[in-house]
């Protein structure tokens, strides 16, 4: 029997990220919506998630927090939609280098840019990410390299790439390289991130008239 997956979420977060890989795999999933400072900060949800962010799902008995992990989780789970190079493959190297990197080093960039928190010169070697504009350059030399991130095919590194830099774009944090642009409007076309996008944005809160 298929074991149950519970994804809990919020449309105003990376939440967001979760629901295009689910979306993406193609198992059914029950959704929890958490409102934030309430539902999300209750003892229910956070026996799930003691920091009460979301996302995070429950497959089975396991619980996994944190977008990139989900996406990596769900590619591993469901190795038969293709969504990870398999294990042996040289593309598993690109594969976390690129989930990673956009994990690690571009999400910080993108966070401490939002905040205004610039990195003196001098201390950039203590930084992740360097400077902002190196990390930059780096990711667009990846995502200009081929179609995607690992080659000619599709997978969670570039779902979870995609939706950093297109968040950045769209709030005016990152600034709109072409090579983003293509990139994002590319992964932004499949199927499965419409179909995302349109049930997070039907979930959205309503404006009063």
């Amino acid at each position: 029997m298929t074991q149950a997956i519970t994804f809990y979420t919020n449309p105003m977060s990376r939440g967001r990220i979760a629901r295009w890989m689910l979306e993406e795999v193609g198992e059914p999933y029950d959704t929890v919506l958490l409102d934030y400072g309430t539902t999300m900060k209750a003892p229910d949800y956070l026996a799930v998630n003691p920091m009460g962010k979301v996302p995070a799902i429950r497959h089975g008995a396991t619980v996994v927090t944190e977008a990139a992990a989900i996406c990596a989780y769900l590619a591993d789970m469901f190795p038969d939609r293709g969504l990870a190079p398999p294990p042996g493959n040289q593309r598993r190297g690109p594969y976390y280098r690129w989930l990673f990197f956009a994990a690690g080093p571009v999400e910080a960039v993108i966070s401490n840019t939002a905040m205004g928190f610039s990195v003196p010169p001098e201390k950039e070697p203590m930084m992740g990410y360097g400077s902002p504009e190196r990390a930059l350059d780096t990711i667009e030399q990846a995502v200009s390299a081929c179609a995607y991130l690992c080659g000619d095919h599709f997978t969670a590194a570039d779902l979870y790439v995609g939706s950093q830099l297109g968040f950045g774009m769209q709030f005016g944090i990152l600034e709109k390289r072409p090579a983003f642009e293509a990139y994002v409007a590319r992964l932004h076309a499949r199927p499965a991130a419409v179909r995302a996008r349109e049930i997070d944005d039907s979930a959205m809160p309503r404006k009063e008239e």
